[in-house]
């Protein structure tokens, strides 16, 4: 199915103009004719059912007339066939026995420019705001939208579950594969992020795990969802496009927008965090400790401060590293007696 747009039928104001004027004409000749044939002049007849059916027939062009704003797209379909699509501002003049196709028309996503319809429940079928809601939901939304997915609970590639959201900014770039390709485009665009967030997220681990390989290239790399957002995010944004390149729809961005362990892991794995910062923090200590203790003995040795043998320079290492190691301040015991 490929798009037709109507070009030609941005003369909405002159077929106004002119049905307007071709009813007031027949209600003109309406008038004339009763008073001719009430004289009894013969075209008095005819004047007056020529009027007669101008009234009655006249205001059927009026149904063709469509205006849109800007980013706005119509679909129409004549007796079932596609016959084009209007797009642009303007004031538009159609066959009035097209009718408007939009299958999402009544879809409610959590996105952009879904909107409430619950101050729409009170209008009466076929009263005139009820007309005009229909007619304002056949339209097609080109502008730039975005999707908010629900958060997924998925298990990442070591297996551990995790809740991801991300947010989707899409357009329609073809409405007639919008509108006819797929059943619903709205539900089609949710279901496909779903499924290709999950196919993305299972490849990555949350944090950087040792030989794990998310390129594919059969190498381990470093490559994490916490780590490697930007990354992360445009695979799902291109798997999601090819999912939906026949739908019509362009996809702008994707980004992650929230990130986090599944509760019935979150306090282990917080402890397994904590835990880990411990080790790195006491392995920096220790290295620093090390080399200060060196740098002691070398400065004592250097300027020949105090000749130390190999065990009192154990001792002296020991006292050392149990003062710079230590968690709470260091308590001296002062010897006032020999060293030796």
């Amino acid at each position: 199915m490929e798009e037709k747009i109507l070009k030609k039928s941005k003369n909405g104001m002159l077929v106004l103009v002119l049905d307007l004027l071709l009813l007031v004409a027949a209600l003109a000749g309406v008038i004339c004719g009763g008073i001719l044939l009430d004289e009894g002049v013969a075209i008095g007849g005819l004047l007056f059912g020529v009027a007669i059916v101008l009234l009655f027939v006249g205001w059927i062009p009026l149904c063709g007339l469509r205006v849109l704003k800007p980013q706005e797209a119509l679909v129409l379909t004549l007796f079932g066939k596609y016959i084009g699509t209007l797009k642009g501002e303007g004031f538009y003049a159609v066959n009035p026995f097209c009718s408007s196709v939009n299958p999402a028309a009544n879809t409610k996503l959590n996105q952009s420019g879904d909107v409430t319809t619950k101050r729409f429940g009170a209008a009466k079928e076929g009263s005139a705001e009820a007309i005009n809601v229909s007619l304002e939901s056949k339209k097609i939304s080109l502008k730039i939208m975005t999707l908010n997915n629900n958060r997924q609970k998925i298990n990442d590639c070591l297996g551990n579950p995790v809740e991801i959201g991300i947010a989707v900014t899409w357009r329609i770039v073809d409405t007639a594969k919008a509108v006819f390709n797929v059943d619903n485009y709205k539900e089609y665009l949710s279901l496909q992020c779903d499924s290709a967030l999950r196919n993305v997220v299972r490849i990555y681990p949350y944090d950087v795990a040792p030989n794990v390989d998310t390129t594919g290239d059969g190498l381990a790399d470093e490559g994490s969802l916490r780590g490697s957002s930007d990354v992360v995010a445009d695979r799902i944004r291109g798997e999601i496009q090819e999912r939906v390149i026949e739908a019509g729809i362009e996809i702008v961005e994707a980004r992650i927008t929230y990130l986090a362990y599944a509760p019935e892991i979150a306090a282990v794995m917080l402890q397994r965090q904590q835990a880990s910062a411990i080790i790195d923090a006491r392995k920096m200590i220790v290295d620093g400790a090390v080399g200060m203790v060196e740098m002691a003995l070398n400065r004592l040795s250097e300027n020949n401060t105090i000749e130390l043998d190999e065990e009192r320079k154990a001792a002296m290492v020991s006292n050392l590293l149990v003062v710079l190691c230590g968690n709470r301040d260091a308590q001296p015991v002062v010897n006032s007696g020999s060293l030796y």
